[in-house]
């Protein structure tokens, strides 16, 4: 009972930080409140779970929670400025040098019987675009955007940027990002990027002080991206479960914000056992 204590203790801090309101809709009725569908949505994603056998899992352990009807309309209801919120409550607030990527994530798919069935090839991929931001020190997931549809990965750029609670100093990114308008957005904010261009781009000026300024080094930190991006994978899957986009754009939303709650209790631990004993 006392673990079952602390995670709603943990998902209450976290909504106070945010300062998001006890209930999501003040008219509606008051039976349960927001910090239950969030601790919901959480388990959902961490145990890999129905909305079913989440809601009567938690029940059966004495957290009173919602009904699996509710928490899919909640999820499908709630407005993404309060992921964002909740996803910028887990993050860094002190970011030296951060690092931007895309990744794709499959639908679930019928079965081969049907494709059979309708004359159609197998499977029919129709991935939805995930763009993330990571903090290349701590491993935290900074900002996040989801497509519906395939696109290039420059048009989210901005957006992710502009979800910083603080501004790096410094972006690292691939050659997907290489353009002189990111470029100007990013040194009018006060951030140095460290892009690699693309070998045949035209050099202006904004380019040339890119390559000039170019370090070997702080540009390997990108990889600290992909290694989320195949941590989010390895735990949570490759594909999404819910069939509309508003659903999957906060199943993905929740699977950040629990890797982040994840890795600020690994640091919690580290501080713990770092600080010294004293013996009486």
């Amino acid at each position: 009972m006392k673990k079952e204590k602390r995670l709603e203790n943990k998902v209450k801090r976290l909504l106070r930080k945010a300062k998001l309101p006890r209930h999501l809709n003040k008219f509606g009725p008051k039976t349960y409140e927001l910090w239950q569908h969030v601790i919901a949505l959480l388990v959902k994603q961490e145990c890999k779970l129905s909305f079913r056998r989440t809601s009567n899992l938690l029940n059966d352990l004495g957290l009173k929670v919602p009904t699996y009807s509710a928490l899919a309309k909640f999820a499908y209801r709630m407005p993404i400025e309060i992921w964002q919120t909740l996803l910028a409550a887990t993050a860094s607030m002190k970011v030296k040098i951060a690092a931007i990527d895309s990744t794709g994530m499959s639908r679930t798919l019928p079965s081969p019987y049907y494709y059979k069935r309708i004359d159609k090839p197998y499977p029919v991929d129709i991935p939805i675009k995930i763009s993330l931001a990571v903090d290349t020190r701590s491993k935290r997931i900074l900002a996040l955007r989801t497509r519906a549809r395939k696109s290039h990965d420059i048009k989210d750029a901005e957006y992710l940027v502009k979800r910083f609670a603080r501004f790096p100093c410094k972006l690292v990114a691939d050659s997907a990002y290489d353009s002189e308008k990111f470029y100007e957005f990013l040194w009018d904010n006060g951030i140095a990027p460290v892009v690699k261009v693309r070998k045949n781009a035209f050099r202006g000026f904004v380019r040339h002080k890119v390559l000039k300024n170019f370090k070997k080094r702080v540009y390997n930190r990108r990889s600290m991206a992909e290694s989320v991006i195949f941590s989010i994978k390895r735990k949570f899957g490759t594909s999404v479960s819910s069939l509309n986009m508003k659903s999957q754009r906060a199943e993905m939303y929740c699977r950040a914000i629990a890797h982040n709650t994840i890795l600020c209790f690994r640091d919690y631990l580290q501080l713990v056992f770092i600080m010294p004993v004293k013996f009486l």
